[in-house]
């Protein structure tokens, strides 16, 4: 009987949990068109979902759409001449973008021209001759890396202005904006706390930037970026 009396008692609270928890996992479709200051469309440009990068990106009409969770608090737009501009999703399902300081990429019929290797920076994928401070890069396929114990071992020495002491890292002429004086590290176009995991036997590439090119992540960026790569199985030897 006493059991009946607690089971009626926490029936409504359980049956709540349930509804809040479907209502989480609601997903919600979010449609918009992305224009810059002279109303031209704007095509390609990568769709943020709270600060993180999605696979979907505006099409040649600068329209774009999107399912995100219920929970979703924004939504951004990312290129390489505005970087993240974002809006709070507050509700709303329909969301328009203008990106005021947004320059239109070059045509070009030649995709590999020198400098015309493709970056990822996290957001997407930029021309290495776009990086305009870019401090170095090291090419993980060099055999002299595979006797290498750490990827600090990979960092120590071989990109001017780089300085490793254990596991800390420090980039030369860089301004930081916060206490922390150690860089942005993205693995795979995904920012992480730590690259300890990480053996030189895994590395593609590893890309450090500072200034101007560190910019597009904001404050995240102010004490420089290191981009590493990891080989895939089908170019992993």
């Amino acid at each position: 009987m006493k059991f009946r009396i607690v089971l009626i008692l926490i029936m409504p609270f359980l049956f709540s949990y349930c509804l809040d928890g479907q209502g989480r996992n609601k997903k919600i479709r979010i449609t918009g068109k992305v224009v810059d200051i002279n109303q031209r469309p704007v095509s390609d440009a990568t769709i943020m979902i709270d600060n993180i990068k999605t696979t979907s990106a505006t099409n040649p009409k600068g329209i774009y759409k999107i399912k995100v969770s219920s929970s979703s608090q924004k939504i951004g737009i990312f290129t390489f001449s505005t970087g993240v501009v974002d809006e709070a999703i507050g509700g709303r399902t329909t969301i328009d973008f203008i990106l005021k300081d947004y320059t239109a990429p070059l045509a070009t019929s030649q995709a590999n021209l020198a400098g015309e290797e493709e970056i990822n920076i996290g957001y997407g994928t930029v021309k290495r001759k776009n990086l305009t401070q870019q401090v170095g890069r090291i090419d993980g396929s060099d055999q002299k890396y595979s006797s290498y114990n750490s990827i600090y071992d990979m960092l120590r020495g071989e990109v001017p202005g780089v300085r490793v002491d254990g596991n800390r890292i420090t980039i030369q002429g860089t301004g930081s904006l916060t206490l922390s004086t150690e860089p942005l590290l993205v693995v795979d176009g995904v920012p992480v706390n730590s690259i300890d995991g990480i053996s030189p036997q895994m590395v593609r590439s590893i890309e450090v930037l500072k200034g101007p090119s560190a910019s597009i992540y904001g404050a995240r960026g102010a004490n420089g970026v290191i981009l590493i790569n990891l080989k895939t199985a089908k170019n992993t030897k």
